[in-house]
């Protein structure tokens, strides 16, 4: 729409009380840059994307619609065929006679309108619109096939299936240029992969099971069972990814690393490909990997208050060293482009080092590490020292070599953010000079570190409360005992109001609903511990003292630990304990 619409759209959210005057005027005043509406109000989550659909719809003059949840009947939804829905963006959801109900996310494509119009003359039928959301379409347009159906659909015209027994008799390339040319096997990747990108997950996995072949999704950090195949077809799956991602087919006695783009609804998509072989076949996990999206904000990570101010601090100083800690999968490279995009001016060079490139950061230089040529992250750092770097990133410090280039350019007059795996922020420090790096060294160059866990939040459509046991209570209440002269007086009222010593605490979880999964969750959110490196904490490192989490001089700085913060989380309706002592025992 142009833009004189987007306004009278905004005066409708403004007349309905979902925006203020205030929140009006700033978007109209960005507008002026060419940026839309739509845009501005969702990419600064002003609104969320229903309540502006809701607004169009009342400036259309049709009715708003959410079919998140919605079960379609198999007749009525295949009134609309899938391609027509997909081009335009439409889904018929409701059939009263000879009236259709057409859900349309853009009321204004006339190429849609043509299109139902047609359908209509056609059929006899009077077409009844519904604003819909992007969102809402997806979950509907799901409906069309499901994960299993659309595979079933491709094993079905498979006719000539090769079997287990004729794959070891036949010569293998011969085989595997039959497979990965036949198109139900491309077909069955294919779909796997839109299903992974759809579903939101972070890994895939394809690996033999029994006498079956077992597709897993990762989705906030839990693997579920996606999909069972016949064992008989697996072999031709792994060549066909093979083929997408440049590998050797012929080659089954070594790992394979390689790396597939594809385009799903117009976002470039990589798939960082991992081959293992196994006794008698391989293995295939696949890293999903959105190029097109940017790192969200610390806040949107989960950080407030203190922890935010420390990390900020120390991340904008002119030299130094900040580490971001935890296990595998904890979200440290998402933390630090976080960062990085509060340092990404025009006026820095930012160079990074990573395996794999995770987030493309506009204006900053990003080098992808390849052990197998010997570009490793150490030699890699002595190459960015000669590229004139105000701000350097290293993807992980996993040796003592690297570990003492970063102290180097720390020392030198660079500001360095990197990871490193220990399980707190504490442990930082000992795990580092057992790394052979100089107690006085680290000392001088140390700025903050930063140890976290990703917990999943509950899915806020089917939160309830739930009851606990006295033992998990009296856990929550010893931790909320060391911790409560430690935080400010609006956590200090969240414990409280929370009767610990009434044995009355109330905690959340999810139900599970079909906008979750019936997992009960819907995304993740970081819990951490923030170490801010003090002189007195400096003076503790040079003089290899001992520093623990009773240590006075972390009290001073109000210091809580991860679990503690992840009892905070969970107090306040955001993740369950379940969640938090979960990820704390791994």
């Amino acid at each position: 729409m142009a833009n004189n619409v987007k306004k009278d759209i905004l005066s409708i959210l403004k007349e309905d009380g979902v925006i203020n005057e205030r929140q009006q005027a700033a978007v109209q005043s960005q507008m002026s840059g060419g940026a839309s509406a739509e845009d501005i109000l969702i990419s600064q989550k002003i609104i969320d994307e229903e309540k502006l659909t809701a607004a169009k719809a009342k400036f259309w003059g049709i009715n708003y619609v959410n079919l998140a949840e919605r079960n379609i009947l198999k007749d009525v939804l295949n009134i609309i065929s899938q391609e027509v829905s997909q081009n335009y963006k439409i889904i018929c959801f409701n059939k009263e006679g000879n009236v259709l109900d057409v859900g349309i996310i853009d009321y204004e494509n006339l190429k849609a309108i043509e299109a139902l119009n047609f359908l209509a003359a056609k059929e006899s039928y009077q077409i009844r619109y519904g604003a819909i959301s992007l969102d809402s379409f997806n979950r509907a347009y799901g409906q069309y096939l499901t994960l299993s159906e659309e595979v079933k659909t491709a094993l079905q015209a498979r006719e000539d299936e090769t079997t287990d027994e004729k794959s070891k008799r036949r010569g293998k390339s011969e085989l595997t240029e039959e497979i990965t040319k036949a198109a139900p096997i491309s077909k069955i990747v294919s779909v796997i992969l839109k299903h992974a990108v759809e579903g939101k997950a972070s890994d895939i996995h394809i690996e033999p099971y029994k006498n079956e072949s077992r597709v897993r999704y990762r989705v906030d950090g839990i693997l579920h069972t996606s999909l069972v195949l016949p064992l008989s077809v697996h072999n031709s799956i792994i060549a066909r990814v093979k083929v997408l991602a440049n590998l050797k087919l012929d080659e089954t006695r070594i790992p394979q690393d390689g790396r597939i783009r594809l385009g799903f609804d117009g976002k470039k998509i990589d798939f960082r490909v991992s081959i293992l072989p196994l006794i008698e076949t391989e293995k295939v996990v696949m890293r999903i990997l959105d190029v097109s999206r940017g790192a969200p904000t610390l806040e949107d990570l989960g950080y407030e208050g203190r922890s935010l101010k420390i990390i900020k601090n120390n991340i904008q100083r002119s030299d130094g060293l900040f580490l971001v800690t935890g296990p595998t999968g904890s979200g440290k490279s998402t933390t630090l482009f976080a960062a990085l995009t509060i340092l990404n001016e025009e006026g820095v060079n930012i160079s990074t080092l990573e395996d794999p490139v995770e987030y493309y950061l506009d204006g900053a230089n990003q080098a992808q590490i390849r052990n197998e040529v010997g570009f490793t992250f150490a030699t890699g750092l002595r190459s960015l020292l000669r590229q004139d770097p105000d701000i350097i990133m290293v993807g992980e410090i996993r040796d003592g070599e690297t570990a003492e280039l970063a102290i180097h350019a720390a020392l030198t007059g660079h500001m360095v953010l990197s990871t490193l795996h220990t399980n707190d922020a504490v442990g930082t420090i000992p795990r580092l000079i057992d790394m052979q790096v100089e107690p006085f060294l680290l000392a001088s160059t140390l700025n903050g570190i930063l140890a976290q866990r990703l917990v999943r939040r509950i899915c806020s459509f089917c939160k309830t409360e739930e009851a606990i046991s006295d033992e998990v209570q009296e856990d929550i209440a010893a931790e909320v005992k060391k911790m409560y002269d430690l935080v400010d007086d609006k956590i200090k009222k969240l414990f409280d109001d929370a009767a610990l010593g009434d044995r009355a605490v109330k905690l959340y979880k999810g139900k599970g609903c079909a906008r979750c999964g019936n997992t009960g969750y819907k995304g993740r959110i970081s819990i951490g511990e923030v170490l801010d490196v003090t002189d007195e904490i400096k003076s503790y490192i040079a003089n290899k003292k001992e520093l623990n989490h009773e240590s006075e001089v972390l009290k001073k700085q109000r210091f809580i630990t991860i679990k503690q913060d992840g009892i905070i989380r969970a107090l306040q309706g955001i993740t369950s304990i379940e969640e938090v002592l979960r990820v704390m025992s791994n």
